[in-house]
């Protein structure tokens, strides 16, 4: 188990990265591109697909995510629920903090009650603090069907 930062303890900052990423996926949900993006470090890179290059910093990142949403998804009224688990924490000597979980991407359409996963995928982010708060300096996301 990675060792406690300096500041508090690894359950404290444990928690700060779940109510992070709490709030980063309803942004992304609601389609709020922009929020999402400013979740982001102004040098963040987001690694999203195998098939584009990376976005890098929050007005990309926010392009990109409304690209993917149309591309993917047009005009097609589907929920979308990011759902994050088995997340590891490991706090670096730098200061910033690494993480890796696995994220499902549950998709429901009006009238249909059952939830589709796509895709499955392993994230890993790099988080990074400034002016105390918690952002993604980098974020690489591999569909695990692209494996």
């Amino acid at each position: 188990m990675p060792s406690a930062p300096q500041n508090g303890s690894f359950t404290d900052l444990y928690v700060e990265i779940q109510q992070f990423y709490a709030c980063q996926v309803q942004h992304l949900d609601a389609l709020r591109a922009e929020e999402f993006a400013a979740t982001f470090a102004s040098d963040g890179v987001f690694h999203h697909s195998v098939d584009a290059p990376p976005a890098k910093g929050p007005g990309e990142i926010a392009a990109a995510i409304r690209a993917h949403q149309e591309h993917r998804y047009g005009s097609d009224p589907a929920q979308r629920r990011h759902w994050f688990n088995m997340l590891q924490v490991m706090p670096q000597d730098d200061g910033s903090i690494v993480t890796e979980y696995y994220a499902l991407v549950l998709v429901t359409r009006p009238g249909d009650p059952v939830a589709v996963t796509a895709p499955a995928c392993f994230v890993r982010d790099v988080l990074v603090r400034e002016s105390g708060r918690l952002l993604n300096r980098e974020r690489t996301v591999v569909a695990d069907h692209t494996r």
